[in-house]
């Protein structure tokens, strides 16, 4: 078993697929834990809430690598619409995999700065949950052509168009 398991992590679709939660479910966690530190004014957690929304924004990085990996290999796997939803997920990741970076920027500034400037905390702390709704919403974008790659029960709508050449 543990062989299988081993072999498992060296096919980057794999990886793929195990770390690609985390931009999307930890950040949701993340979010809440940090709107709960904002509502109810609890100001030790909140560093811990925006350490996990760095984390997690920073973890978009590996999801992409391993994706971009693994392209070739599930494009053969995938029948013709699953080639397509594959196509528009690559595209849409290209798209907005820096809404994810920006939101790790902003993070460290509101874990780093009130060190220094005690005051930014909350507007910093505010700026982050806007920022990390944009990437709940990018990376909720991605997934949903994601989903449809392989998994024809999802496919409740026709595939995109490919783009053309000259856009």
């Amino acid at each position: 078993m543990m062989e299988a398991i081993l072999r498992d992590l060296q096919q980057p679709e794999y990886l793929h697929t195990l770390i690609n939660p985390l931009p999307i479910y930890g950040l949701v966690v993340a979010f809440c834990g940090l709107a709960a530190t904002l509502v109810f004014r609890i100001r030790n957690a909140r560093v811990v809430a925006l350490s996990l929304i760095f984390i997690c924004a920073l973890s978009a990085w590996p999801a992409a690598h391993f994706g971009e990996e693994a392209y070739d290999r599930v494009l053969s796997m995938a029948d013709e619409n699953g080639q397509a939803w594959l196509k528009e997920h690559n595209r849409r990741a290209d798209e907005l995999l820096w809404v994810f970076y920006v939101l790790a920027a902003v993070a460290s500034a509101a874990i780093v700065a009130p060190k220094k400037w005690p005051r930014s905390s909350t507007p910093l702390a505010v700026a982050t949950l806007i920022c990390a709704a944009a990437a709940l919403g990018g990376g909720g974008y991605i997934a949903h052509a994601g989903g449809k790659i392989r998994h024809r029960e999802f496919r409740n709508a026709s595939p995109p168009p490919a783009p053309s050449e000259s856009s």
